[in-house]
């Protein structure tokens, strides 16, 4: 799980900007954003660099009791 799609929210970004950015296709930018697909770690880090947020601010954080 990813919290892209709640990034790109805070900061009023569309999703064809952020894959015109990337050079992925809107495709598989939403699949990114509705967490169907999880990108590489290596287009994870880009993401998060185009987004101006760390890495980290970009993946879900999970509870365990």
């Amino acid at each position: 799980m990813n919290r892209i799609k709640a990034v790109l929210e805070e900061k009023g970004i569309k999703q064809t900007w952020l894959a015109e950015k990337l050079e992925k296709s809107y495709n598989m930018v939403n699949s990114y954003v509705q967490n169907r697909r999880q990108p590489s770690l290596e287009d994870l880090y880009r993401i998060a660099e185009i987004l101006d947020v760390d890495a980290k601010d970009l993946l879900a954080h999970k509870r365990y009791e």
